[in-house]
């Protein structure tokens, strides 16, 4: 589709369009999201508690909405506090970001009894796919291909021991309401099985108020697979996948696209649709997998909301993914086909943390000298600038470098010597373990699991 036919229908349904949204959150994904309300000509309000006061969204923001709370995260998570903000400016959309209460089925519904949109799917979606178990069994019947699992909740040791047998060792057990990387653990033998539930267990109800586990087989030497879609509740898209498998605590540091053929991307590409359509699935959306050696997907979850590395989309498709999925939010229809979307060249993302590039343990501060760089191919989502007080309260994640290439080769030199452009005085960052990834072999020849920083210690020292 040609630009003048997406902006001719753009126009025609712009008086759709929020006139003022509220945002939920903070850091770089609030600037992100500012930047393309901005974009489309919509007013932006920001909540912050007190450590964020003088953060870049906050001073940039229309308006801003002090939430004052002891605990730096309770400003970020108050929902009746945030929701009364909204109603207190006028907002019709709140945009929670992701993280905090993104994916809190409560939230949209406390914010659809005020009349405000939830810039994300509906709370019935958000419960589907906010627990696991569920989850799977949706997408299987949709066509996604699943691990070998329990058939529910799995309390009893014994009763684990015997699902394993049948599964076969090893399994992982996940929290039924994870995420994260939280109550996850692997379990290689039957006696094993009655420490590890109550480990997992006692970590899920802490981080998520919900102590069901179950088993899922483990994929052993596999790589994390992931689909960006967006959907308007009807119809969905996908557009394309990225590449995640270098992690520390399960979380992504490092992500780029595009990695599969164009069979097998159309092929998955065509289930992570189908599984879309199958909820009604409205906003963005991401279905990770993970990847057998032998090339077989198996479906993880849906992360119901925008991703951290949505930007390496962004650079391979064009398509400014946040604006899309505000769009469809206030009501439009997709503005165009699958057809319409189209890879180009290649994209990495280091997520630049605030950590020990070592021990990765955080490294909170000020940073009192601070350069990002620039040029042809290279982006930078930050809100960290000279003289910002990294709090300890919150994620390490300072900023996020993002370069695009021709090819893979192109992006990984490109990034390289942004990394090295790149200064920052005051606070420990993952840089020098990024540029070590960046000239190891294995990394280089795309021989890479989701082990990777475990198999290549020598890269921490």
């Amino acid at each position: 589709m040609a630009v003048a036919e997406l902006y001719i229908g753009f126009n025609l349904q712009r008086s759709l369009m929020f006139r003022r949204v509220l945002i939920a959150n903070r850091g770089e994904i609030a600037l992100r999201i500012l930047r393309s309300l901005r974009t489309l000509g919509i007013e932006a309000v920001m909540i912050h508690g007190r450590e964020d006061r003088l953060t870049t969204p906050v001073r940039l923001a229309d308006e801003a909405i002090h939430i004052a709370r002891d605990d730096p995260l309770a400003s970020y998570l108050d929902i009746e506090a945030i929701v009364a903000a909204a109603k207190e400016v006028g907002a019709d959309a709140v945009h929670p970001g992701y993280g905090f209460l993104a994916e809190n089925p409560i939230f949209a519904d406390r914010l659809a009894e005020e009349g405000i949109t939830f810039i994300g799917p509906s709370p019935e979606v958000l419960r589907i796919l906010g627990d696991k178990i569920t989850a799977r069994e949706t997408m299987s019947k949709a066509g996604l291909p699943i691990a070998k699992g329990s058939p529910g909740p799995v309390s009893d040791p014994s009763e684990a021991a015997t699902i394993a047998d049948d599964i076969g060792f090893p399994v992982i057990i996940k929290a039924a309401a994870g995420g994260g990387g939280i109550g996850m653990q692997v379990v290689d033998s039957a006696d094993e099985f009655e420490s590890a539930l109550n480990l997992c267990q006692g970590r899920a109800l802490s981080a998520f108020g919900d102590d069901r586990v179950f088993l899922e087989k483990f994929i052993e030497g596999a790589q994390h697979v992931e689909f960006q879609v967006l959907g308007d509740g009807e119809d969905a898209i996908h557009f394309g996948e990225r590449f995640c498998s270098i992690q520390r605590r399960h979380q992504k540091i490092l992500e780029e696209g595009p990695w599969l053929s164009e069979e097998v991307r159309a092929d998955i590409g065509a289930r992570v649709v189908a599984g879309a359509k199958a909820v009604g699935y409205k906003g963005l959306a991401t279905f990770e997998f993970l990847r057998d050696s032998h090339g077989e997907f198996y479906f993880l979850e849906v992360n119901p909301r925008v991703q951290v590395e949505h930007t390496v989309t962004e650079m391979i498709t064009g398509h400014d993914l946040v604006s899309l999925g505000i769009r469809v939010a206030s009501g439009e229809s997709l503005p165009f086909s699958q057809d319409d979307i189209e890879i180009s060249g290649h994209a990495i993302q280091a997520r630049l943390n605030a950590e020990d590039p070592r021990t990765l343990e955080p490294s909170p501060g000020r940073l009192w000298e601070c350069h990002w760089p620039a040029g042809p191919g290279v982006r930078v989502d930050t809100h960290a600038h000279t003289g910002y007080d990294m709090p300890p309260s919150f994620d390490s994640l300072l900023a996020k470098l993002i370069v695009w290439g021709r090819d893979r080769q192109e992006a990984i030199r490109r990034l390289d010597a942004a990394l090295a452009e790149t200064l920052i005085l005051g606070v420990e960052t993952l840089i020098p373990l990024h540029r070590a990834i960046l000239s190891e072999e294995d990394f280089r020849n795309r021989d890479v699991t989701i082990r990777y920083l475990e198999e290549h210690p020598d890269l921490l020292n």
